[in-house]
This record gives structure tokens, sequence and C-alpha cells, in this order.
């Protein structure tokens, strides 16, 4: 998606699962926390005590369906976690940032990306990129940035890329500066101008460590 004006997204709550999807979906859970990849449609069926394959893919459909996991058909390996216990199996991916226009923040944990213990331990999160205005910083639109929680905004250099809460509008992604009692939020594009606000209503998040693109 691309922004070239203020742009909102809203992400829904998983939908309640049957008891079969449930069962299915905590060993899930539990195998990828501990496996750190997803079984295989027969280590399924054995954990689930079912002969058949069609049961499983079943399930795997509706857990898709209803916001519980992502999954493409006839590849297993694929399969990942998006609801309450994927907290077991990475970095949380708290949702989507706007490199663009604004885009609402979220709380909801969609997915999860498998590093090594060690970065939890510095707080770090991860943000979808929506959008083409930091490509000349080498971000670009479906990137996953991680971010690092900001305790004391004051100490920010000039040019650091931020995830920043513009209050009543959204989170961005741009380049942090201040300018005297206000700050600015400057774009990697030449075609996105820089978003200047009273320092008040802009909240630091966080601050870029690092870009995860899959190809």
């Amino acid at each position: 998606m691309y922004c070239s004006a203020p742009c909102f997204v809203t992400i829904s709550s998983p939908e309640p699962l049957t008891s079969a999807q449930q069962e299915l979906y905590d060993w899930l859970a539990e195998y990828i926390g501990t496996h750190r990849h997803s079984p295989s449609i027969r280590q399924m069926m054995q954990a689930m005590g079912l002969r058949s394959p069609a049961p499983i893919q079943s399930r795997l459909r509706h857990l898709q369906q209803k916001g519980w996991i992502t999954w493409q058909e006839g590849q297993a390996r694929t399969l990942q976690l998006l609801g309450d216990m994927a907290a077991a199996a990475g970095i949380p991916v708290l949702g989507a940032v706007a490199a663009g226009g604004l885009v609402t923040a979220f709380d909801d944990v969609q997915e999860h990306l498998d590093l090594a213990p060690v970065l939890e331990t510095r707080g770090l999160f991860a943000l979808t990129v929506n959008g083409d205005s930091m490509v000349d910083a080498h971000i670009a639109d479906g990137d996953v940035v991680l971010m690092e929680p900001v305790p004391d905004p004051q100490r920010l250099r000039n040019g650091t890329v931020v995830s920043a809460l513009v209050a009543g509008s959204g989170t961005t992604l741009k380049h942090f500066h201040r300018k005297g009692a206000a700050v600015v939020l400057e774009a990697a594009n030449p075609a996105y101008d820089p978003i200047e606000l009273p320092a008040e209503q802009v909240e630091v998040q966080g601050r870029l460590v690092a870009v995860w693109r899959q190809v």
C-alpha cells in the first residue's frame, strides 16, 4: 500500500476457535516455540491422532480465515502463527508503520521473526513498512524494520530513523530532527514533504536497528 496522503488501517482481533482448531493451534505454538520452524502435515496428523491429512488441512484453512495463522496451502513449512501464543516464537511484529503518510499504531501481535534470543533482551519489536517514502534509506514497501525502544528521546541524534507516533494521527517511519520547539520527520524520498510538528505532539516509539527483507 502506498500513501500519498495520511492513511489509516485497522486490524481486527482473531475470531474464536472451535475446540479442535484450538487444540491444533496450541500444539503448533508449542512445536514452533521449541523447534523454531513449522511442522509437516504428517507431524500434525500424528499429534492430533488423525490418519488423513484432510481434517488437518481443513483446520489450517479455518485458522487462517480466522486470523490465527498464515499458511500457503500445500506448503506446510510456510505456516506462521499470528495469534496470542505467537509470542513464544520470536520477536513480536506489532503492526505496520507508514513510510509515506501516517498509519494507526497497533498493540496486536501479527507474527514473529525468529531471531537470536539475545536480541529479545533489548526489547526489540518489529513493524512492517507500508509505503515508499524511505526508499533512499534502503527501506522499501513490505520490508520489516527492527526497532529498539527509546527511553530518552532527548538523546536522539538528528537524522536517526525512528518510528514516531503523532498525537491523534498515527505512526510513521522517518528521519528524526529537532528544530527548536518542533520536531521534523523527514522522508528519504524527495516526493514526500517533511512533517513538522510541535515536539509535544510526537512520541518516539523506537529507533531503527535493522531491516528485514524477505526474498
